[in-house]
């Protein structure tokens, strides 16, 4: 007869190590860690990313054409053009596609939704640098529209980014269960009530993930607009490119992407504090 590490006895001579329990890890303390490095991980990152830049780029020898472009009012009035831009250009299409996503999903209206999703296609399907030429040469036939500056910049960058806001409000719309809207007019809601107060908070995860995807489109194409007179970074980006500076090159490439990924970071935290509580 065998007596195992638990003190309980074995009748057939062995051990009975099914009894053992292993000590389990506690990972409570971990979960204020956990959250306060989802917060604040990005931000260093691209602090040490811009202060490395800095380093890289005083560290090197500067002639005129460099010290003309790399300097502190320069870079600053280029990176407030590039924001300008593509935060007008995403709240012109938030205006424009989340309505006509909400109405390609009434039943009334469903017969539109082809045409209503080919406004959105179109905008995708042309390559970015011929929809900014389009929209520049639209521009031109119509006396009341600048054909450069801001404001063509802006409707350019509103038809390209369209489709991704577009197609999902669609989506967030559709998949909201039909009991819920069936017992929602059961209430004596209304139509417009049942979308406001059922509908819309529902599809709101998905809306704003549209809204987020646009929002990085529009900070990518915006470094093509200084074409057409909009500014922005994609000007350090070509005048190093044509100069062969390679200094110029990068900072504002450099710069271009660490302030995509802080938008997207920003709107993260944006989709996170809107998002329903429970969704």
């Amino acid at each position: 007869m065998a007596v195992d590490t638990t003190g309980t006895v074995d009748q057939g001579g062995l051990a009975d190590t099914s009894a053992v329990t292993p000590p389990r890890r506690t990972t409570e303390g971990f979960g204020p860690l956990r959250r306060a490095l989802r917060y604040i991980a990005m931000p260093l990152f691209l602090l040490v990313v811009v202060v490395g830049l800095y380093l890289w780029v005083t560290g090197q020898e500067l002639g005129q054409v460099e010290q003309r472009q790399l300097n502190a009012p320069f870079i600053t009035s280029k990176v407030v053009e590039h924001i300008r831009a593509s935060t007008l250009s995403t709240i012109l299409v938030i205006l424009v596609a989340v309505p006509l996503g909400i109405l390609a999903t009434r039943p009334s209206l469903r017969r539109l939704a082809p045409l209503i999703i080919g406004f959105g296609n179109f905008g995708q399907a042309i390559p970015s640098l011929g929809l900014l030429t389009l929209i520049f040469l639209f521009a031109r036939t119509v006396d009341w529209l600048p054909t450069t500056g801001i404001v063509p910049v802006v409707l350019a960058l509103t038809a390209y980014s369209a489709l991704p806001i577009l197609r999902n409000t669609m989506v967030g719309l559709q998949q909201v269960d039909p009991s819920l809207l069936l017992a929602g007019r059961g209430m004596g809601l209304s139509n417009t009530d049942v979308l406001r107060k059922i509908e819309m908070p529902l599809a709101v995860p998905v809306i704003l993930a549209g809204v987020r995807t646009a929002l990085i489109i529009n900070v990518g194409t915006a470094t093509l607009v200084f074409l057409y007179g909009g500014g922005g970074l994609g000007e350090l980006i070509f005048q190093g490119f044509q100069l062969r500076r390679t200094t110029i090159l990068m900072t504002g490439a450099v710069l271009t992407a660490a302030l995509a990924l802080l938008v997207d970071y920003l709107a993260g935290l944006v989709e996170e504090l809107l998002t329903p509580k429970g969704l």
